[in-house]
């Protein structure tokens, strides 16, 4: 999956290469906080000397072959350490277990992918808040149930998806906090060989803090944060990308994903032009969620640890980040591309000739005193009339006598009044955008 969707930064980020380098900067951070210890046994400029034989050397292949003796990731990391860096390297790892680098290292890796996630997260904001100030008035039906309701904007369904993509930013901030912790506190946290200080300092030096109570990893409930944000993320988008499915349905037609020069719809129907990239961010979706699900199952672990997590989190660690920067990628390329429609808007707006504005004549009747369910049958039998046919809405209410013996006909017509209905639209745009 990595391959196939990640930008290079990421593809990187999760590379052998890369996550061999991050242990190297982790056994590093240590191997300094440990030169600075009162009466350290490791001599001042170890960590300076080993960075430079092996910092740009570490080869991935190396470390592979000799873990399929070792069948020992770290153990095969360190040895191949200790043949570029010579007798340096024994300074390496003391009193550390693997699970202090494998699980501080994660941090950094995920901390850096969230970086990435948050700025494709705000190249879709920046889409959605240009796309409603463009389409702030331009009037648009309102479904519930994928039937007409009253009328809304364009501007304000975008300003909507705009809000949600913003309370995703505020989440994700905190999230890169929460995971931006690691841990160099021994076998099962005790510190039995290291101390709280050196952790604190050679944490810090890696941009991270440590775990509260760490066992022999970093809990992971604070990594079912994380997965769980980008299932969040990856749901919003899938929302504006299910938006999009239906505004190109034929029957609506409102709006349409950009159409290439050259592309093809169908293999068998020329005149297809299929939306097909709201389709895959559904799918993806979908993935995303999975692998949320997989992180919850991760929280709870045998004691002080046990390895069922560190399976899982090998692949939904580059998959997950990889897919949710792709979606939100595509899904901003996907607004700042999107055909518009607003003459069809208008058209399906008047499609049911003026039955949508039937709760603010309902509310007119009320006001002039008559009961709401009196009020409310009245306008609902003159509705379900005019959807079988014959005179439209307006003019069987204007021929009603129970409607106008109680409002006049520039009353009854104000309540047909589209600019009326929408005159908030512009502050709920405006609340809508801010940040």
């Amino acid at each position: 999956m990595i391959q196939r969707y990640s930008r290079p930064a990421l593809r990187e980020l999760w590379s052998d290469a890369q996550r061999f380098a991050t242990w190297l900067e982790v056994e590093l951070a240590v191997c300094v906080a440990m030169e600075e210890e009162p009466a350290s046994p490791v001599p001042p400029g170890t960590a300076a000397k080993i960075r430079t034989a092996a910092a740009g050397r570490i080869d991935a292949d190396r470390i592979l072959e000799i873990e399929q003796r070792t069948r020992h990731d770290v153990i095969a990391f360190l040895t191949h350490v200790e043949e570029l860096a010579g007798a340096d390297a024994r300074w390496l790892h003391l009193g550390m277990t693997s699970s202090d680098v494998l699980d501080t290292s994660l941090a950094i890796l995920l901390v850096r992918a969230s970086d990435e996630i948050a700025g494709s997260l705000e190249k879709l904001r920046a889409a959605l808040e240009r796309r409603a100030q463009e389409h702030r008035a331009t009037p648009l039906i309102g479904r519930s149930h994928g039937v007409h309701a009253e009328p809304t904007t364009l501007g304000a369904v975008f300003a909507g998806l705009h809000a949600e993509i913003v309370r995703n930013q505020v989440r994700w901030a905190r999230t890169r906090c929460e995971i931006a912790v690691g841990k160099i506190a021994g076998a099962v946290g005790t510190y039995a060989h290291l101390s709280p200080a050196l952790e604190t300092r050679a944490l810090a030096r890696l941009g991270l803090g440590p775990e509260t109570v760490a066992t022999q990893i970093v809990a992971r409930d604070r990594h079912a944060v994380f997965f769980n944000a980008l299932a969040l993320i990856a749901g919003s988008i899938e929302r504006i990308a299910l938006q999009v499915r239906h505004w190109q349905r034929t029957e609506v037609g409102e709006a349409e994903e950009p159409f290439g020069k050259g592309q093809k719809g169908s293999s068998a129907m020329p005149h297809k032009k299929n939306p097909i990239l709201s389709e895959n961010l559904t799918g993806l979706a979908r993935l995303v969620r999975s692998y949320a699900a997989a992180s919850l199952e991760n929280i709870a672990l045998w004691h002080e640890r046990d390895i069922s997590h560190s399976s899982v989190e090998r692949v939904i660690a580059p998959d997950a980040t990889a897919l949710v920067d792709f979606m939100a990628d595509r899904a901003a390329g996907l607004i700042d591309g999107l055909l518009v429609h607003p003459e069809r808007m208008r058209q399906n707006l008047e499609l049911t000739r003026g039955l949508v504005f039937s709760e603010g004549l309902m509310l007119a009747l009320v006001k002039t005193g008559l009961e709401r369910q009196r009020a409310y049958e009245i306008v609902q039998r003159n509705a379900l009339a005019a959807r079988e046919g014959g005179p439209s809405f307006a003019e069987r209410i204007e021929q009603d006598a129970e409607v106008t013996t109680r409002l006049r006909i520039e009353e009854v017509r104000a309540c047909f009044d589209l600019e009326h209905q929408l005159r908030h639209v512009g502050a709920i745009v405006d609340r809508g955008l801010r940040r």
